[in-house]
């Protein structure tokens, strides 16, 4: 028996994102206030291959991360750039 699910219509309040890889995978995030939840599930076409119940109050942490994880790549991104260019860190436009 397959425990991957048919696709079921996205709430209101989420998103799909696709993955860098292709090959038809995505992530889809869907807030359900109700049960106190974010739901992070995965697909591979029209099909669930698993599922994510993140408690809201966790949901700040999972931002932080993210957030996180974005401005240090900004900031190396920027370095790289700079140094490119032979400019000191401090160095402003």
């Amino acid at each position: 028996m397959s425990r991957m699910h048919s696709a079921t219509p996205l709430p209101a309040t989420g998103e799909v994102f696709l993955d860098a890889r292709g090959d038809d995978r995505a992530l889809r995030a869907s807030w359900h206030q109700e049960a106190g939840v974010v739901v992070l599930s995965l697909w591979r076409g029209r099909t669930c291959s698993g599922t994510f119940r993140l408690a809201i109050e966790d949901v700040p942490t999972l931002v932080d991360l993210l957030r996180n994880g974005l401005e240090d790549a900004y900031d190396g991104a920027r370095h790289s750039f700079l140094a490119g260019f032979g400019a000191a860190d401090d160095e402003v436009c």
